[in-house]
């Protein structure tokens, strides 16, 4: 059985969710993908469900009844994977914003050099986006400096979403007390990571917004970002 397996949240990506599947694929033998689907109106589970017959044994999907957060999302990615042999576990958009051609480099950060989390980071050799329009490119830059400069992380890119973690380290982690839902999961897992001990590399890679679907951003979901990372290194402080 493969030890790698892609974790791909999804709602509403028909326009998407084949393309990113076969790309993935063509990367490697040795991967596994599970799709965890929030009930999308287009339909895209039952895509997914189409090609499993094609991709047998290798593409799973799980189907919540509900949109409820990115988070949750891989929390549930998460425990599913757990419960099986996987060694290595990625989180991947279905937009092509993450390149899958950056897998196996992400993989090897931690197979290889001992990484218990990479990082698929837009900012640790400058800034690499494309097609986003300045405003979010600063937002997002200065996003991260504010959570290392709370945190205390070394992370340049501290919201990326394209990550792989070792096993270890979600064991390590007690998935139930994570509790942000939005783009502030991606900085709680790495503050956990952090406090936990466990390395964590930065691979450079260059991320290119969407050019089919809708972004999932929204003023809350930023808003959750900019005031939880007070309340997580706070509530750290205390538990020392």
């Amino acid at each position: 059985m493969p030890d790698t397996v892609i974790i791909i949240p999804t709602y509403n990506e028909i326009e998407n969710i084949e393309a990113i599947i076969r790309a993935v694929f063509s990367q490697s033998d040795n991967l596994h993908i599970l799709i965890v689907d929030d009930n999308s109106p287009d339909l895209t589970g039952l895509k997914v469900k189409a090609l499993q017959d094609e991709f047998q044994g290798k593409l799973f999907l799980e189907t919540r009844q509900e949109k409820s957060g990115l988070g949750t999302a891989y929390i549930h990615g998460f425990k599913w994977c757990l419960e099986r042999s996987y060694q290595y576990i990625f989180e991947m958009d279905a937009d092509f914003s993450h390149d899958p051609k950056d897998i196996i480099r992400l993989y090897n950060a931690c197979h290889l050099e001992g990484a218990g989390l990479s990082i698929g980071s837009r900012y640790v050799t400058g800034v690499n986006v494309v097609n986003w329009p300045m405003g979010r490119v600063l937002m997002s830059y200065l996003a991260s400096k504010y959570v290392r400069l709370i945190t205390g992380m070394n992370i340049q890119d501290t919201t990326a979403g394209y990550v792989c973690y070792k096993r270890g380290v979600l064991e390590a982690i007690d998935l139930n007390t994570i509790k942000f839902i939005g783009y502030a999961f991606q900085i709680e897992m790495k503050f956990k990571t952090y406090l936990k001990g466990f390395k964590i590399t930065e691979v450079p890679v260059i991320f290119t917004d969407r050019t089919r679907g809708e972004s999932k951003l929204s003023s809350s979901i930023i808003s959750e970002a900019i005031f939880g990372v007070i309340s997580m290194k706070i509530k750290s402080l205390f538990k020392k």
